[in-house]
C-alpha cells in the first residue's frame, strides 16, 4: 500500500504550507514530517519521507538530511514508549551514562533497539534544555526528571500498567 495522507491530513499540510510565502514550501519541512511520523506508525521510512518531498515539490535528499540530523525524527519503528535518555554533558555529569546502562540492563536491549515485545524503545539524545534537572529523559510528550534506578522501575511499571500488560 503506498503511503497517503487522508484527506483531513492532507488538508492539514496545505495549512501547514500556506504559513510561508510561494516558493518556500521547503519551510513546511519540519511540521510536515512530524506530521507523517505521527500518522505513519511513530517513525519515517523512506518511500514516506519520498512522499514528503513529493507533497513540498523539494528532492528527497532535501527531506533526508533534515530527518536524520534530528532525533525526533524516528527512522525505523520503535516501541509503543520510546524513552529518550539525554546523553550531554549536564546528564552526565549527574550519572545518565549509569541510568542508561540500567535501562539497558532492565529491558535487555542497547541504544536503538526496540523489546522483543514491542513495548519500549531505547534512544540516546542530545540535550533536552533541562540540565538542572538531570539526569533526565523524555517520554513521549513529558520530561521525566531526577532519575534514579527506582524511577525507571516505576516508569516502567507505569507504562506496564498503562498498556494493560
Amino acid at each position: 500500500m503506498a503511503v497517503q495522507f487522508s484527506e483531513e491530513k492532507l488538508n492539514k499540510v496545505k495549512e501547514i504550507i500556506a504559513r510561508y510565502p510561494e516558493g518556500k514550501q521547503k519551510s513546511a519541512l519540519i511540521p510536515v514530517l512530524h506530521l507523517a511520523q505521527e500518522s505513519f506508525g511513530g517513525w519515517l521510512s523512506a518511500e514516506t519521507m519520498d512522499y514528503v518531498a513529493a507533497l513540498l515539490q523539494i528532492t528527497p535528499i532535501e527531506v533526508y538530511e533534515v530527518a536524520t540530523f534530528y532525533s525526533m525524527y524516528n527512522l525505523k519503528p520503535v516501541g509503543k514508549y520510546l524513552f529518550e535518555v539525554c546523553q550531554t554533558g549536564p546528564c552526565m555529569l549527574n550519572g545518565s551514562d549509569n541510568i542508561i546502562a540500567y535501562i539497558k540492563e532492565k529491558l535487555g536491549i542497547e541504544a536503538g533497539e526496540t523489546t522483543a515485545d514491542g513495548m519500549f524503545t531505547l534512544k540516546t539524545v542530545e540535550c533536552l534544555g533541562a540540565c538542572g534537572y538531570a539526569p533526565m529523559m523524555q517520554l513521549g510528550k513529558f520530561y521525566k526528571e531526577h532519575l534514579t534506578r527506582e524511577r525507571v522501575d516505576q516508569i516502567i511499571a507505569e507504562c506496564r500498567a498503562q498498556a494493560g500488560n
